[in-house]
């Protein structure tokens, strides 16, 4: 029954909430826990107690939700996949601080901390389950000008590092 003073948008949600598809749903919410910092809101386990069903975490001020892959359902994980077409871009206060903390806890490698053309510091990581991670940290501000000019001469040097191979 719908009333009118309940929130189209629950409290603490934006309008687009992530939902990830794992495999040990369990040990990939304590990865997140140890390298992001994530907060465990709510986990609600198949009645079995084989599967996360559905879990609910936030990272800073943003929700995301993930389940276990599992028969039945129609979503599958990056492993099944061989891989993944998303990522998370996740601002932080300090990119190196976070970059080291989430390879600690075991994510992989995939782009060390570099400062990039459009003015922030990033690097990027896989977690065990197979998303990745682009960390950032906001270090100069551009006109779209600036940020274009860069952004050719960053493309043209790859371009040509590319015909090279």
């Amino acid at each position: 029954m719908k009333t009118s003073h309940v929130k189209p948008i629950p409290e603490g949600y934006r309008t687009i909430t992530p939902v990830l598809t794992v495999r040990d749903a369990a040990q990939v919410i304590e990865f997140y826990k140890e390298a992001f910092g994530a907060e465990e809101r709510y986990r609600m386990m198949t009645p079995d107690g084989k599967w996360v069903a559905h879990a609910e975490l936030k990272i800073g001020d943003s929700i995301f939700m993930l389940s276990d892959e599992m028969p039945g359902m129609e979503s599958s994980s990056p492993a099944s996949l061989g891989g993944t077409s998303v990522w998370f871009f996740v601002y932080v206060e300090d990119v190196d601080a976070a970059f080291e903390r989430a390879v600690a806890a075991g994510a992989t490698v995939k782009m060390p901390v570099q400062d990039m053309f459009w003015g922030d510091r990033t690097g990027e990581v896989a977690d065990p389950a197979g998303h990745r991670w682009t960390l950032a940290t906001h270090i100069e501000d551009l006109s779209p000008e600036e940020t274009a000019a860069r952004g050719r001469e960053f493309f043209e040097k790859m371009m040509q590092g590319a015909e090279s191979v």
